[in-house]
Order: C-alpha cells, then sequence, then structure tokens
C-alpha cells in the first residue's frame, strides 16, 4: 500500500476524493482512515447514491461538486468503467490514480478491514466488530474468531452426508451418485435416468436432469465450471467454505424439489437450541416476489418479522413431524454458536438438506429492523475463539 500512501501524502494539501463507492472503493476509505489519512468523500455518478452518507461521515458527491484541485483514487474494479472515468477526469483536468485493484487487495488482506467494507456495502452502515450486538454483526464476528475445523465438514454438501448418517441415521440423507472433480470426469453411463448436479462449496447453483439422454451437457457444464472458480471466503470471509475442495456431485432427483410450492424447513439454532424456525416456500435463490419466508418460534406461533422475503400471508399447517426436526437439528447443531439446519420433508420422512452458518452471509434486511438486535441475543458469542 506505499503507492496509496505515497500519492495521499503528496496530496495531503489537497482535497482528496475517492471515485467508487463499492467494496473497493469503502476498503480504500477504511485504510486510509486506519493510516491516520483524511480524505473528504467520495465520487459516483449513481445520482441515487448523490447526497448519503457511505459510511461515517464521508458524503458522496457528484463530481461535478468537487474543487477543482482536488485529488481523486480512482477504486472501481471494472477496467471498462475504470476508463471512462480516467477519460472524464481528464476532460475535467481534474489531477488522479488508477490501476489501485493491487495495493487494494493487498489491504484487504485484513480480514476486519474487509468485512466491514463489505458489510458497509451491504448494510449502509459501520459494523461493531469489537463489541456485536445484533444478528448480523455477531455473525460477522463469528467469520472472524469461530474456526472449528468441523465446519469446513460440515458445509461440505458432500461429506456432511457422511457424517448426518452417523449422527442420526442414513434414512434422513438424500443419496449421492457420485463426486468428482471436473465435469469430464462425471460417469454418465452409471448415473440414473434423473439426477441433480451441484458442488460441493457452493450455495444455490444446480442443474435438474429429468432425463439424462437428452439434456443440455454443455449448459450444465458451464453453470458448473462457474460455480468451481466461486469461492465465498474470498467474496465475503464465510470462513467455514475457506477449507472446501471445489467438486460436482450427482445426488438423487425429488420431484417435489425446486418448484414454486416446493417447502423447505429452516431450523436456526443456537448452542445446540432452536430458536426459531423458517418455513420457505418457493424455489430456494428465486426472486423476493416468488418465494416467501415465515419464522415460527417452537410453539409454532408466527413471529412478526422478515428478512429479505416477505411473508406468505398463508395459514402454514404445523407440520406432524415438527418435534422430530426440532430433536435431529438440535442433535446436529450441538456445540456450535449458530447455524440454520436446512430440512425437506418427502413422503412423511425428514431428510436433510445443508447446514448454514451464516444466513445471508450476515447481512440480513430486517423488517422490522429491530428484530436484528432482537435476534442478536440468541447467539452466545463464545469466550475464547481461534
Amino acid at each position: 500500500m506505499n503507492r496509496i500512501c505515497e500519492l495521499a501524502q503528496e496530496n495531503a494539501k489537497r482535497h482528496i476524493y475517492i471515485r467508487g463507492t463499492s467494496v473497493l472503493g469503502i476498503s480504500l476509505g477504511l485504510f486510509l482512515d486506519s493510516e491516520g489519512i483524511g480524505f473528504d468523500g467520495f465520487i459516483d455518478r449513481d445520482q441515487a447514491k448523490q447526497g448519503s452518507i457511505i459510511y461515517n461521515d464521508y458524503f458522496c458527491v457528484d463530481i461535478s461538486e468537487i474543487p477543482a484541485d482536488s485529488f481523486v483514487f480512482v477504486a472501481v474494479s471494472s477496467k471498462r468503467a475504470e476508463k471512462e472515468i480516467v477519460a472524464e477526469l481528464q476532460k475535467l483536468e481534474i489531477d488522479y490514480a488508477d490501476n489501485l485493484q493491487d495495493e487494494i487487495k493487498e489491504c484487504q488482506k485484513n480480514e476486519e478491514l474487509f468485512l466491514k467494507a463489505f458489510f458497509i456495502d451491504r448494510m449502509k452502515y459501520v459494523p461493531d466488530l469489537k463489541h456485536p450486538k445484533t444478528f448480523n454483526e455477531k455473525l460477522q464476528w463469528l467469520k472472524l474468531h469461530d474456526h472449528n475445523p468441523l465446519y469446513a465438514t460440515l458445509a461440505d454438501k458432500y461429506e456432511v452426508k457422511d457424517y448426518v448418517a452417523k449422527k442420526i441415521g442414513s434414512e434422513h440423507v438424500i443419496p449421492a451418485y457420485g463426486v468428482w472433480e471436473r465435469f469430464e470426469d462425471i460417469d454418465f453411463d452409471t448415473l440414473p435416468d434423473q439426477f441433480i448436479l451441484k458442488c460441493t462449496h457452493d450455495s444455490g447453483t444446480f442443474v435438474i436432469v429429468t432425463d439424462k439422454n437428452n439434456f443440455d451437457r454443455q449448459a450444465a457444464k458451464e453453470t458448473l465450471e462457474r460455480s468451481l472458480h466461486v469461492n465465498y471466503y474470498d467474496y465475503c470471509l464465510e470462513w467455514v467454505y475457506k477449507g472446501v475442495k471445489p467438486r460436482i456431485i450427482a445426488e438423487k432427483y425429488i420431484d417435489t424439489l425446486g418448484k414454486p410450492d416446493s417447502v423447505e424447513y429452516k431450523l436456526s439454532c443456537f448452542d445446540g437450541k432452536v430458536g426459531y424456525v423458517t418455513v420457505c416456500i418457493g424455489i430456494a435463490h428465486d426472486s423476493f416476489d416468488k418465494r416467501t419466508n415465515d419464522s415460527y418460534d417452537l410453539n409454532f406461533n408466527h413471529m412478526p418479522w422478515y428478512a429479505s422475503y416477505k411473508n406468505s400471508g398463508k395459514d402454514i399447517q404445523k407440520p406432524e413431524q415438527w418435534d422430530e426436526l426440532i430433536e435431529l437439528s438440535e442433535i446436529l447443531s450441538a456445540g456450535i454458536p449458530h447455524v440454520r439446519v436446512d430440512w425437506y420433508i418427502i413422503d412423511d420422512i425428514i431428510y436433510f438438506g445443508e447446514m448454514t452458518f451464516y444466513t445471508w452471509s450476515g447481512c440480513a434486511d430486517f423488517t422490522p429492523p429491530h428484530w436484528d438486535l432482537i435476534l442478536g441475543n440468541y447467539i452466545n458469542l463464545p469466550e475464547t475463539a481461534d
């Protein structure tokens, strides 16, 4: 980061701005703060951001509003956008520094700084990572400090199957037909006519195959290979994925899943005790207007909040397997400060879905907002952590 510090010191008597308000730009701002280097604010062409506070007292303005003698750090990830910004600055005869991506990425190796930038970009305020209180803040703290090696196994969609089978019985595990490191390694001749392909380390990417002799293999290959190159640790520091090996698995196809009326039960657990249950109707990761989430306490009383996905407004019936869902979730979540255990009920049998450690990556948009603090009280952070 010497180049950035040197440029800031050289231009210390001028007005300094950061062009870019995404994670990259915010990371640069936080770094300057940490070095005691003052700057004036942010610049963005998005009119919705102009006039608003990016974080603390740093406002976002239009480029036309900055003084003529300003110096601008260009902090955007897109080379095309950077080229357009540089051309605009040159036309206005404003001094600038570009090609800062490598220096800022070096700064982002400070995990706490990067997490703050990620959180500010999503939630629009600075998280308290020293004394976290809200649900979202505590999940960020857990990313930084709760590094139990077991979590990598529980987050791996293939390895967790054996773990769950040993803990609660194989009858609750959706069968896997195989696991491969590359799409080219999949032996389709050994697979049944119908199956689902997904990655061991990913969330939300899958390929449904209802006829293995008549599906677009090239499209499936492209989808899964994109997923193989995604690492949630790099994107938002979800620590549990750092040690998960990217692979492709084939699972049994279940006709009732992946449809607009599919039902999923997500049990949020705290130190091995279920705190609340969210009933999800619709296709996982679908748009906010096509999927609903309703949360209930352990007595199946509807809780008056939602996070991003709105309530259904439907009279949802308590499943006959309610007590068993709770019992199984508490077995799997024992000894973990927070984890969400997801389930399906198919033909009256409870099937394990996955374990999620950072719901919404710790950036849940709660309505009403005060539920962020209420649910934060459910999480007891460990006194010591790695």
